[in-house]
């Protein structure tokens, strides 16, 4: 049996010492995450929901042009744009868009809230805090009130990653949508098309200053 000598065994575990201690000065080195502007990463970032046929046919679908930021008083906006909606048909994505959305009239939705900048002031690279967020949603000229969880890990000293801890249900009769469904569904010829529809999100944000 080979025998491990103890300078041998500080050879192995100096790599991981000088990795762990490098994280360390490294999260002392870095700002609390609750200081400075935060700007959405587009690429790093996701926005779907899934849609229910016939009450047996789901279909995901997502939106790919998303921007936002972060203000230090904890101002936050994420802008969808509604004409980046991607449903993987090229039909569906135009009736969608024109019909549904009517991006020629209302081209973007929002998300507006004021988060606590001091619940983010102690988050360390590689923590996850889950915090509650009471959010507006403006589509389509109507304003609606979302509340849901969010998980928010802080990935590197610049980034953080905003995550729904559960999806978010949209009801489309709140938004005055339900008339565009009905739309749809005649065009489609489907038997129905849930009104209620589940969301999901991931943004990526990073310091900017």
């Amino acid at each position: 049996m080979n025998r491990i000598t103890s300078s041998t065994a500080y050879a192995l575990a100096a790599p991981a010492i000088l990795a762990l201690a490098a994280c360390g000065q490294q999260a002392e080195d870095s700002p609390p995450a609750n200081t400075g502007e935060w700007q959405i990463v587009p690429d790093a970032s996701r926005l779907a929901y899934v849609s229910v046929k016939s009450g047996e046919v789901l279909e995901t679908n997502r939106f790919t042009g998303l921007s936002g930021s972060v203000s230090e008083n904890g101002t936050a906006t994420v802008t969808i744009d509604l004409s980046s909606l991607e449903t993987g048909v090229d039909i569906r994505n135009e009736r969608m868009r024109d019909l549904f959305f009517e991006i020629s009239d209302y081209p973007t939705a929002t998300i507006t809230a004021a988060i606590d900048p001091a619940a983010f002031a102690d988050l360390s690279v590689g923590e996850t805090t889950v915090q509650p967020l009471d959010a507006t949603l403006s589509l389509k000229g109507v304003e609606g009130r979302i509340e849901t969880q969010v998980d928010v890990t802080r990935t590197g000293p610049d980034r953080v990653v905003a995550m729904s801890s559960e999806p978010v249900i949209v009801y489309a009769d709140a938004f005055g949508l339900g008339e565009g469904i009905e739309q749809l569904r005649e065009i489609a010829g489907l038997a129905s098309i849930t009104p209620a529809v589940p969301v999901t999100f991931a943004l990526t944000f990073e310091r900017t200053r």
